[in-house]
């Protein structure tokens, strides 16, 4: 049964909705760490008084939804580099008119230099889409697929000529915990860091979310930030 327009408007629904996936083992139970204003846009929250405008944010994963990219732009001024390696992505950016602000690079963000195979996404119902591709294989089809160029986050940093990261974003359809992993090896660590969750997909699963944010903890991460469906999580340098 789909869930009217009305319901998921209602104050108590989202909060109703992570309470019951929580206790029914779906979702984690996660909780903020540190004492910040945040400021929301699209499902992602963020420590504004953080940012400047010399600020460099990098958006990995674009597809179709740049409204929090376009949302920094306007009130922070800052410069967004916004990754994705994906033909529709790429064809989508070229059709907007966007502020050069807005700067698009048709890479993957990876745990290693190379190529990165992406399948076309799956949803649960069986509907292949014609926007997100995922590194799961669980979740993609494995007849379609694309090889992508794919750097780390440090080689990106290095091919832009930028010595830090102010806030970094990543929604990339499960491929998240080999970039985190990466920012770990690597010493490239961003004083924000925005991440979707993808422990949801039939490859994946919840222990792999918590190893990753034990990992930022001891990199001296905290949590500043959880979406009303528990997948985004906001993260901030101590």
């Amino acid at each position: 049964m789909r869930t009217s327009g009305w319901m998921k408007r209602q104050p108590w629904f989202w909060p109703a909705k992570l309470f019951l996936k929580r206790i029914s083992g779906k979702e984690l139970w996660l909780r903020r760490e540190v004492d910040f204003d945040l400021r929301q846009r699209d499902s992602w929250k963020y420590i504004s008084e953080l940012l400047d405008s010399d600020a460099i944010v990098y958006s990995v994963g674009v597809g179709d939804l740049i409204d929090f990219d376009l949302g920094l732009i306007d009130d922070h001024n800052v410069t967004v580099h916004a990754f994705d390696p994906t033909p529709f992505a790429r064809d989508w950016v070229e059709q907007q008119a966007l502020p050069d602000r807005f700067v698009f690079h048709p890479w993957a963000a990876a745990g290693a230099d190379g190529t990165l195979r992406l399948y076309r996404r799956v949803s649960e119902r069986g509907k292949r889409s014609a926007v997100m591709w995922t590194a799961d294989e669980a979740a993609g089809d494995v007849g379609d697929f694309i090889d992508a160029p794919a750097y780390t986050i440090e080689t990106v940093m290095r091919k832009l000529g930028h010595e830090r990261v102010d806030l970094l974003k990543i929604d990339v359809e499960g491929a998240e915990y080999e970039i985190l992993a990466s920012l770990r090896r690597d010493g490239a660590l961003p004083r924000q860091l925005l991440v979707e969750f993808h422990h949801r997909f039939p490859g994946i699963g919840k222990r792999r979310t918590l190893e990753s944010i034990a990992n930022l903890r001891d990199l001296g991460y905290s949590i500043s930030g959880i979406s009303e469906t528990g997948r985004e999580v906001s993260f901030v340098l101590d």
